[in-house]
């Protein structure tokens, strides 16, 4: 069953947060192997994922950007085309500086530093650190299907 959960039924990633219970079982001298032992958990596996209408979740990041003020519209601007909410944004001290904090999904941050080092002239930095998880947008989780040729 760890086999079978290890590729996950909608586009073969890792099913986590998930319970199994084996209620009952028979072996036979002739009849049973290790095989068919695994050919069935993997068969109960994907019967019951299916009827718990399963999704993909992806790894949501806590950012923190620091950035002079007259930038902050621009990075929101920025984290909210990434798919990012802003949970909030304070002053730092007395150096004109802001602080943006913000929940940002892991796939739309590649390519941030350079972003944000062109959005900023430079004088921007941020560091991130997983968060959670979340489930994808119905319409990314469809893109994610497909492409990995899985069915729903």
């Amino acid at each position: 069953m760890e086999e079978a959960l290890e590729g996950g039924i909608l586009a073969g990633y890792p099913m986590i947060d998930v319970k199994v219970e084996l209620y009952d079982g028979s072996y036979h001298e002739v009849d049973s192997s290790e095989m068919a032992f695994k050919i069935a958990g993997s068969m109960a596996i994907k019967d019951g994922t299916k009827k718990a209408q399963p999704c993909i979740l992806e790894p949501m990041m806590k950012v923190e950007i620091e950035i002079p003020d007259e930038f902050t519209g621009t990075i929101i601007g920025d984290i909210s085309r990434r798919r990012g909410r802003v949970e909030g944004q304070e002053p730092v001290g007395n150096t004109g500086n802001v602080i943006v904090r913000a929940t940002v999904p892991l796939a739309n941050m590649f390519g941030y530093a350079t972003d944000l080092r062109s959005n900023t002239q430079g004088r921007g930095t941020f560091s991130m650190e997983f968060q959670k998880y979340e489930q994808v947008p119905a319409n990314i989780e469809k893109e994610i299907i497909e492409k990995s040729g899985a069915s729903k």
